[in-house]
């Protein structure tokens, strides 16, 4: 059907059908490595990641899953169970922020959160339960809103599976998993259920012993456009931490690469949610309704510093946090042929209210020594956006949205003093133009503005808990500002090529403070960038894929020896190749390219890149029996995960040093899978 007489946003809900509705949860075999995405997004540097590509990821943890985007690398700089830390578009996005990131329309991102706004923790992600993953980036969509400057990623679980599966996976350093999931018809619809068990030791001195259990049971009637589903999710996980660790020990040997200087770092945590969703679609309208509760806690302990605030105890310290996150998100679509143009319309709501209890303690060996400051988070915002996309020729067309946000910070501390309430709200506007005077081609000019939301404690805190200094109060919100220009050509048959040139401002920029374990909000800050994401299908059996971006960040209005972003990522790649229809076999391969960082502001002092190579291969005994075999760091590269520039002090030195820390990548290690269908 031509677009001229279909709507977009039927179109795209068709095609987010194709892959929710009728994925199978294992290695379905899809011709294309990626969908022609042509006519349908509203910017090159957007996508949708269907499920082949996503089951072609060889991934160590469930958050690398996100490393399908282009340009993004996720990495960990402690023990398994923790979020992991995520790059993009010149951000080092510490444990998620500036990168919006929802499973099935609930948001991830924790904000206000005892360790680092935007707070991301993936692993209740059961990977082969992916269906689709839609990405955007940079400010250009009124949809999105908090923590999507750099980016927004969407994930989308099946409804229903083709086949039940039960896999049962063995590795090296004490690694295990099992995963049982089906999808058996229910009543009039569908009863989709997945549980999952895992351990894993990690290569370290000290086991991480990062136990999960995880399950997810949803049942769903109709179809991804026209029905609905009622999802109830829980997860558990505990776990030692081997934290980065200063590069001094290792070079004078007494620290093995592998060791920690606290064994008595780590966490547990759980999350457990309920969530719907409903939609309706018809000719002229579309309509979508979701609503959830979440529940997290986090019990989280740290030491960075080792000896250098307490050198009697050590400086551990702990950071809980439990919460209750609760949302509506709802929108309506219009479509119209008004004066032979097509005209999408659409109106939405984000409503999400957070209550949180979390904290600072001075700990030693998991034991409460002191109270930093404890605080009661009420947290409330709502979005509100207008959308209009509009297809004016078959040569040119629009889009153009504005969007307003309103916080309210609520914060009932043991300090008085940083206690009260606050508000906040912006106007953020976008438009894209899209022009196609070529045959399989189109060029993109995307303007925007969005924002970040800060830790509702900056807004409100007048007195630092650990120095007794006064300190300034944070906005609520941080602006960012951007503009785009990009292309996307199917020139050539089997290949698609998508080329993007940006510049993103910020307000503020958010930096991690080590000893604090939190995020406070800093200097005004510019990127500018270009990235390059490019797939072909060279034959029936093999595609390959080839990103790349390169992004120079810098603080505005800063003196030259001081205007370096700390820890912004500069260049990164990924090349694959994917083999299937090989008779029983089939089998992929990736080359990721983490490139170097500057560690401190003067850029005098700067991380190595990293290169890693991972990838699998299958065999098929029968229709229902498979046995896979994944490799990771198949190179055995000695580089490191992480690093980090600042001052720490071990047990038996007089006085703190300025040194590196780093976290290492784990060595060669291999997994074997066995998966029976049925």
């Amino acid at each position: 059907m031509k677009l001229q007489t279909l709507s977009l946003s039927i179109l795209i809900a068709f095609h987010a059908s194709a892959y929710a509705d009728d994925s199978v949860v294992h290695r379905v075999s899809i011709d294309g490595s990626r969908s022609s995405q042509l006519g349908l997004l509203d910017a090159a540097n957007a996508g949708t990641i269907g499920q082949k590509k996503l089951e072609s990821m060889t991934t160590y943890r469930p958050g690398e899953l996100l490393e399908a985007i282009p340009g993004v690398i996720v990495s960990q700089h402690s023990g398994e169970g923790k979020a992991n830390q995520f790059y993009l578009r010149g951000f080092n996005l510490d444990h998620g922020t500036d990168l919006r990131t929802t499973i099935d329309e609930m948001p991830v991102n924790q904000r206000s959160h005892s360790h680092g706004q935007g707070w991301t923790d993936l692993n209740f992600l059961i990977p082969e339960l992916a269906a689709r993953m839609d990405y955007k980036k940079g400010p250009y969509s009124s949809t999105t809103g908090d923590f999507s400057s750099a980016g927004s990623a969407a994930i989308t679980y099946a409804n229903r599976l083709r086949q039940s599966i039960f896999s049962s996976t063995v590795g090296e350093h004490n690694y295990q998993r099992a995963l049982l999931a089906a999808s058996p018809d229910f009543a009039n619809g569908s009863l989709l259920y997945a549980l999952e068990l895992m351990h894993n030791d990690g290569p370290f001195v000290q086991g991480d012993n990062f136990k999960k259990v995880n399950a997810v049971l949803r049942y769903s009637e109709g179809f991804a456009n026209n029905g609905f589903n009622l999802s109830a999710m829980a997860y558990r996980g505990s776990w030692n931490a081997t934290d980065q660790i200063p590069l001094r020990a290792v070079e004078n040997g007494s620290l093995n690469r592998f060791d920690a200087i606290d064994h008595s770092d780590g966490g547990q945590a759980h999350r457990y949610s309920l969530s719907g969703v409903w939609r309706r679609t018809t000719n002229d309208e579309a309509s979508k309704l979701n609503a959830y509760i979440i529940h997290n806690q986090l019990d989280l302990f740290s030491n960075f510093t080792y000896y250098m605030d307490d050198p009697l105890n050590g400086d551990q310290f702990s950071q809980p946090d439990q919460r209750v996150t609760s949302g509506i998100n709802a929108s309506h679509t219009w479509h119209s042929h008004l004066n032979g143009y097509n005209t999408d319309f659409t109106v939405g709501t984000q409503i999400q209210h957070d209550n949180i209890f979390n904290g600072l303690n001075k700990t030693r060996e998991r034991q409460v020594l002191s109270t930093v400051r404890h605080d009661h988070i009420k947290e409330l915002s709502a979005g509100l956006y207008a959308d209009v996309s509009t297809r004016w020729s078959e040569y040119f067309r629009s889009n153009v949205g504005l969007r307003f946000d309103r916080f309210q910070f609520h914060v009932r501390s043991d300090w008085l003093e940083n206690s009260g309430s606050t508000s906040d709200q912006l106007l953020s506007p976008s438009a894209s133009l899209v022009f196609s005077p070529w045959k399989q081609n189109e060029f993109y000019l995307n303007l925007g503005r969005g924002f970040h939301s800060n830790d509702a404690r900056a807004t409100l805190t007048r007195i630092d808990p650990q120095s007794l200094q006064a300190t300034e109060v944070s906005p609520g919100l941080a602006r960012s500002s951007g503009q785009e220009l990009g292309i996307r050509s199917e020139w050539l048959p089997g290949l698609q090529t998508s080329i993007s040139l940006y510049r993103l401002d910020f307000d503020s920029e958010l930096n991690f403070v080590g000893d604090a374990g939190t995020t406070e909000a800093g200097r005004p800050s510019r990127r500018h960038g270009i990235e390059l994401s490019s797939s072909y299908q060279a034959s029936s059996w093999l595609s390959l894929d080839l990103d790349a971006a390169y992004a120079r960040a810098r603080y505005r209005h800063a003196e030259p020896i001081s205007q370096y972003v700390v820890g912004a990522i500069e260049g990164v790649a990924q090349l694959s190749a994917t083999v299937d229809k090989l008779g029983p076999w089939s089998g992929a391969l990736r080359l990721r390219y983490f490139g170097p960082r500057a560690l401190t502001e003067d850029n005098l002092v700067r991380s190595r890149p990293s290169t890693t190579l991972n990838g699998r291969i299958s065999y098929k005994w029968t229709s229902s029996l498979k046995v896979e075999l994944e490799g990771f760091n198949l190179s055995n590269r000695r580089d490191s995960a992480i690093d980090y520039y600042y001052a720490s002090q071990l047990k038996g030195e007089t006085s703190a040093k300025e040194d590196k820390h780093f976290h290492p990548i784990e060595p060669r290690s291999f997994r074997l899978m066995l998966i029976k269908s049925f």
